[in-house]
C-alpha cells in the first residue's frame, strides 16, 4: 500500500475506534551527512526513516501519538494510544482540523538528481571548499567542511476529506576556518544550501566568503563607548530582526506576551521596513504547497512600509482569535504537534547601494557578528555582543570586537534610514544591508 492510501485508511481506523475527527501525518525521509577535516573524511552517515503522527479528537478533547515505523503492530498501538489519551485530556472548544481542499502550486521543490550524484563528487566538493578556504597563510586552522542532503515525502490526511502529499529535496555544503595573527584568532565560515544540486554555488565562491569572513576581523582595535550608526550586514539581519517573528506569532499575541499585540494596522517602523513571509517561492528552502496541517501556503506581507499588517496563525489559535489560519502551522516532523512559525521571513530591499550606505556614515559600526537573542518579543528590548568593522568618514577604518549594542525595538525599527537595493533570497533570513541611524555602542 502506498503511504497516501495508508494515511487515508488510518484516518478511517481512528473514526472506527471512536474518534469524532482524526488526522494522520506520515513522513518518509533519507539523509546524508559528510564531515571533512584537514582533507580527511571524518564521517559519512546515511539513514532513512519513516514515521506516523496521529491526532484524534473526541468531544472537544485532543490527543496525539506517534510511531517510528509503518509495521501493522506499531500503527495499531499508536492509534489505540491516541484514542486512550483522548478520553483523559481536557476539552477545548478551539480544538479542530482544517478543511481547505486546495494546495499552492510551488515549483522546484524536488530534484531527483540529488540522489544520483556520485558519493565521491559530494565528498570531493567538501574537500575542495576546505582546501580553497585555507589558501591564505593567515588561515591556519580548519574547523571542518561538510556536505549534507535530505530527501523527504510528506503525506497528510484528515477526516474532513483532506488528502495531500508533496516531495522535497535540499542539499548544501560549507566550511569553517580560523585566521590567526599576533595570537588573536578570528573564525569565519560560509555555506550554501539549495533545493537542486546543480544550483549550488561553486566551491571557490563559498571558500572565498569564508576566507573573507575570517580575515576581515583580524587586528581588532578598541573604541570608546558612544552613540553611533549601526550598519547591519545581511548575514546578521536574522539575529537582529528575528525577535519580530515571535512577536507576530498569533499565540504569543493572544497570551499578551508580544510587544506588537496592540499594534495591528499601526506604524511600528520606518517606511523602509517591509517584512514578508513567503511559503510559495519557487525552489525556496522553506517553500511547500501546504503547512503542517494541510492549509495552503501563501505569500503574506507582515509589515508593509513600516505598518504592521498581520500575525501568524495555525488552525486552533486562529479559532481562538476569531480569524482564519494563515497557513503557518509548523511541524518538526511526524513526532511533533503543529505549532506556529514562519515559512521564510525576508526584508524587502531599499534604494541605496552598499557603497553609498558606507559613504553616508560618518562614524559607525558595520555589524558582522552579534551574540544574543535578537529583539525581545515580550518587551521589545534588544542588547547583544557585537563585532564588525568600524566606519570613519565614510570608509572602513579597522576591525572591532568585544562591543555591545543596545536599543529598544522602537528606536531600532524607526531608526532604519538606508537600505540596499538587492536581497539574496537564498539566505536563511533574506535581507539587504541596512543602516540604523543611532544605537548605543558599548566599548572601552
Amino acid at each position: 500500500m502506498d503511504n497516501k492510501a495508508l494515511a487515508e485508511q488510518l484516518v478511517k481506523a481512528c473514526l472506527a475506534k471512536g474518534a469524532d475527527a482524526a488526522e494522520v501525518y506520515i513522513e518518509s525521509s533519507r539523509e546524508l551527512n559528510v564531515e571533512i577535516r584537514n582533507g580527511d573524511v571524518e564521517t559519512v552517515q546515511e539513514a532513512s526513516t519513516s514515521g506516523v503522527g496521529v491526532r484524534v479528537f473526541l468531544g472537544g478533547r485532543m490527543a496525539f501519538s506517534h510511531c517510528n515505523d509503518l509495521a501493522d503492530a506499531s500503527l495499531e498501538a499508536a492509534l489505540s494510544s491516541a484514542i486512550a489519551f483522548g478520553r483523559t485530556t481536557t476539552a477545548d472548544p478551539s480544538n479542530g482540523l482544517p478543511s481547505e481542499a486546495g494546495v499552492t502550486a510551488v515549483d522546484g521543490l524536488y530534484d531527483a538528481a540529488v540522489a544520483r550524484v556520485p558519493m565521491d563528487a559530494k565528498i570531493n566538493l567538501a574537500k575542495a571548499v576546505e582546501k580553497l578556504a585555507m589558501k591564505d597563510p593567515r588561515i591556519t586552522k580548519s574547523a571542518g567542511a561538510r556536505y549534507g542532503e535530505e530527501e523527504a515525502e510528506v503525506f497528510l490526511a484528515n477526516s474532513n476529506g483532506m488528502s495531500k502529499t508533496y516531495r522535497s529535496t535540499r542539499c548544501g555544503f560549507g566550511v569553517s576556518v580560523v585566521a590567526v595573527k599576533g595570537g588573536v584568532q578570528s573564525p569565519g565560515g560560509e555555506s550554501c544550501s539549495r533545493r537542486f544540486y546543480a544550483d549550488l554555488l561553486p566551491a571557490a565562491a563559498v571558500a572565498a566568503r569564508a576566507e573573507q569572513n575570517a580575515l576581515e576581523l583580524l587586528d581588532p582595535r578598541p573604541v570608546k563607548t558612544q552613540r553611533a550608526a549601526v550598519i547591519v550586514d545581511p548575514d546578521v539581519a536574522g539575529a537582529i530582526l528575528g525577535g519580530l517573528v515571535a512577536a507576530v506569532n498569533g499565540e504569543t499575541v493572544l497570551q499578551g506576551a508580544s510587544f506588537l499585540g496592540a499594534m495591528l494596522d499601526k506604524a511600528i517602523a520606518s517606511d523602509l521596513l517591509t517584512l514578508i513571509d513567503d511559503g510559495t517561492r519557487p525552489k525556496g528552502l522553506a517553500s511547500r504547497p501546504f503547512d503542517g496541517e494541510g492549509v495552503p501556503t501563501q505569500k503574506r506581507v507582515i509589515v508593509d512600509r513600516g505598518v504592521l499588517k498581520g500575525f501568524m496563525y495555525n488552525t486552533s489559535v486562529a479559532k481562538r482569535a476569531g480569524v482564519k489560519s494563515t497557513g503557518n502551522a509548523t511541524r518538526g516532523g511526524y513526532a511533533s504537534l503543529p505549532g506556529i512559525g514562519p515559512h521564510q521571513f525576508s526584508m524587502a530591499g531599499g534604494t541605496t547601494s552598499p557603497g553609498d550606505i558606507v559613504k553616508a556614515t560618518k562614524v559607525g559600526l558595520w555589524l558582522k557578528d552579534v551574540t544574543g537573542y535578537g529583539i525581545n518579543p515580550v518587551n521589545g528590548n534588544f542588547s547583544g555582543g557585537a563585532s564588525g568593522l568600524w566606519i570613519e568618514n565614510g570608509k572602513v577604518a579597522y576591525a572591532v570586537r568585544g562591543l555591545t549594542i543596545a536599543a529598544t525595538a522602537k528606536e531600532m525599527l524607526n531608526g532604519i534610514d538606508l537600505a540596499e537595493r538587492d536581497v539574496d533570497l537564498n539566505r536563511g533570513f533574506p535581507a539587504p544591508l541596512f543602516r540604523i541611524k543611532d544605537m548605543q555602542i558599548g566599548g572601552e
